[in-house]
């Protein structure tokens, strides 16, 4: 019912910047914990972030902590990922989707995943 389009990736440089949109169509996300996901050659998706229904808790794995930085605006059903200072081990395709808080796992029940969106970062 719920279809999830990624955008806002690209090829930056080292030390770069981007900013990630995830918008949400058929219904709202709202009421959700919102995560973020990334999937880099030859490696599982791994998770990156996730911010509470409310947008009063986040949480960030260890390598981008201080880097990153998860956001959502409910009222235009879209989450955000600011990624600062980015890393050549950042190169990843990046999903969002309905995050558990607290075991950070997807919502296995919630529907499909979106095409995600292709963040390179070059040395």
């Amino acid at each position: 019912q719920v279809q999830l389009v990624e955008s806002g990736g690209g090829l930056v440089q080292a030390g770069g910047s981007l900013r990630l949109s995830c918008a949400a169509s058929g219904r709202t996300f709202s009421t959700y914990a919102m995560g973020w996901f990334r999937q880099a050659p030859g490696n599982k998706r791994e998770f990156v972030a996730v911010i509470s229904w409310s947008g009063g808790r986040t949480y960030y794995i260890d390598s981008v902590k201080g880097r990153f930085t998860i956001s959502r605006d409910n009222a235009k059903n879209t989450v955000y990922l600011q990624m600062n200072s980015l890393k050549p081990e950042d190169t990843a395709v990046y999903y969002c989707f309905p995050t558990h808080y607290g075991s950070m796992t997807p919502m296995a029940d919630f529907g499909s995943w979106g095409q995600g969106t292709q963040v390179t970062v070059s040395s």
